[in-house]
């Protein structure tokens, strides 16, 4: 890469974004409060662009349970045990969006594109989800933010942009970010943490409600 480009960091959120889940996010929340409480969560998690860490903690107060009783380490591992044993649930039943692997592929020609992702799940879950439709190998999980690196989504806009800046030497000042998502909440995040933000209506959020949270571009899908 020229030292003079100006270098663009592409943040893409994972579900609903590049993959259909079809329902398995929620399924591992489940488990991972089963595996954590021994007792079946019988409300359904509260999702949709929100970190791990606040959906766990979320789904266990609604249950009156108090998760700092679990560690931190604990929690991780339980979430990372509910997304490997549901992982042939998910090569099953999700899929990859259309378009998908045609943008990542397109943006990876470009030597001035750094690709990465700025999700809720943390990182073994985020691989899990993208490997299981081979879109793993176009980014850099390196320079991600993930769902346990900060409870706020804003926040891991600048957790990534400062590991791209050791990996990269991005600069976050005079450099580019870009984040594409698909809930208002993504677009709120991209706004707050100072990044360019192209939102697709491929999740539960309508395309008039993506414009009027103040994404750059919104569009129907990745096609």
């Amino acid at each position: 890469m020229p030292t003079d480009a100006r270098r663009v960091l592409v943040l893409w959120a994972v579900d609903h974004t590049l993959i259909e889940n079809c329902g398995v996010s929620k399924e591992n929340y489940r488990l991972a409060f089963e595996l954590l409480t021994g007792r079946s969560a019988s409300l359904p998690p509260r999702t949709d662009g929100r970190t791990d860490l606040a959906i766990l903690a979320d789904l266990f107060t609604d249950h009156g349970e108090d998760v700092t009783r679990y560690s931190r380490d604990r929690q991780w591992n339980a979430l990372v045990e509910a997304g490997i044993g549901t992982r042939d649930a998910l090569a099953q039943r999700g899929y990859a969006l259309p378009g998908a692997l045609a943008c990542l592929k397109w943006l990876a020609e470009d030597p001035s594109m750094i690709q990465s992702v700025l999700t809720g799940n943390i990182e073994p879950n985020a691989r899990v989800k993208l490997g299981a439709f081979g879109l793993d190998r176009w980014l850099d999980f390196s320079v991600g933010g993930f769902g346990f690196d900060a409870p706020d989504r804003f926040e891991l806009i600048r957790i990534a942009q400062t590991r791209a800046q050791h990996a990269y030497g991005f600069d976050p000042v005079s450099d580019v970010t870009v984040t594409i998502g698909d809930t208002r909440l993504d677009v709120e995040a991209a706004r707050q943490g100072g990044a360019r933000v192209i939102a697709v209506a491929t999740g539960i959020t309508p395309i008039e409600e993506l414009r009027d949270a103040g994404a750059d571009v919104a569009l129907p899908d990745l096609a």
